[in-house]
């Protein structure tokens, strides 16, 4: 197991310095954020931060994320372009050893919640979720600014996405992820990179958007468009156990059988009903995963890869990016360490 952790640059509050001293940690999940969107990162920003992060005696092989150009999930013209750029940005981060790309294939909107200031029980805040709210949201309004939204777009030009989206539905949606992957997929494993597709958070449709990486099924789908380890999963034990019928020991565990778990997030939640549903600390008491289960499930199957712990809540006084504290991700990391020293010995293997 590569136990990791997100870092989003320079300007994070969370420095690498405070990571480096957490137990266990061998990689940052980072990425380039000054590269407009849909254009090639280049060799020098990315080498640039590999060196910052090597230098403090940590490794990059994973990057989270390449974006998808909208124009490539609406299936446009334009998308053979931003296709290439994509190809080229991959050969970039290849040539800095970077062994795994996550990315999302989610229209407009990235994960979603309807608060980020929650209060627990145990007075901690964090991320929230209840359907009702997002259903009298209007995300054309202007009013609403959510970690994961496509800020930077006018009112006039998400409307236009928004119904867009509903003309093309599921199942071209699909088609645009099949060509999507076709294209990409074949130059990755040619450069010995594992692509990993992160699933739609949460797991249903949101302000009418086509949404298809929902469940196992739909992994399956993913993972049958064209067949190779370089076509693989980042599976997020949060976002896909948001729904109760998604089954997170079976679905982690088949997916790293038949080696398509190329990237793993922990994260647990508590759900409520109705589609609602709070995160909560790590530990498998704290919410409706089963987390020992979970990691035994992956672990047992042959995954031996990237791992970090996903969303953290805020705990004892701090204030940063909502989800990305430094706190509660660390005990959230050197539980999953402890969780992946037993369980290594209860298998044997020491």
């Amino acid at each position: 197991m590569q136990l990791s952790f997100r870092w989003y640059g320079a300007d994070d509050l969370v420095t690498l310095e405070k990571i480096r001293q957490i137990p266990g940690m061998y990689g940052i999940v980072s990425a380039i954020y000054d590269v407009p969107l849909g254009e090639v990162w280049p060799s020098d920003k990315i080498e640039f931060l590999k060196g910052e992060v090597n230098r403090h005696g940590l490794a990059l092989e994973v990057i989270e994320s390449v974006p998808v150009h909208e124009e490539i999930k609406l299936g446009l013209p334009s998308r053979d372009q931003f296709i290439k750029n994509y190809q080229e940005t991959l050969k970039n981060l290849a040539m800095a050893g970077v062994k795994t790309v996550c990315y999302n294939f989610m229209p407009v909107f990235d994960w979603t919640r309807s608060t980020l200031t929650k209060r627990l029980e145990d007075r901690s805040l964090t991320l929230s979720y209840t359907h009702d709210d997002i259903l009298k949201m209007d995300p054309t309004s202007g009013e609403l600014d959510l970690p994961g939204w496509a800020t930077d777009y006018t009112t006039e030009k998400l409307k236009a996405l928004l119904q867009a989206y509903a003309e093309l539905n599921e199942d071209g949606l699909w088609e645009n992820l099949s060509y999507f992957l076709k294209e990409i997929v074949p130059v990755a494993e040619s450069l010995g990179i594992k692509m990993a597709i992160h699933p739609d958070d949460p797991p249903w449709s949101i302000f009418g958007l086509p949404r298809i990486v929902k469940n196992k099924e739909d992994l399956n789908r993913v993972i049958k468009i064209i067949d190779s380890p370089s076509n693989g999963l980042a599976i997020c034990t949060g976002s896909l156990g948001a729904d109760p019928n998604n089954d997170m020991v079976e679905i982690v565990g088949h997916f790293s059988s038949v080696n398509r778990l190329n990237f793993l997030h922990m994260r647990n939640v508590l759900i409520s009903g109705n589609r609602n549903f709070d995160e909560v600390a790590h530990p498998s008491k704290y919410g409706s995963l089963d987390m020992y289960a979970i990691m035994k499930a992956a672990i047992s199957n042959g995954f031996d890869g990237p791992i970090r712990p996903d969303h953290g809540r805020m705990i004892w006084g701090e204030t940063g990016k909502p989800g990305y504290g430094l706190f509660d991700r660390a005990l959230g990391a050197t539980y999953l360490y402890g969780l992946n020293e037993a369980i290594q010995k209860e298998l044997g293997n020491r």
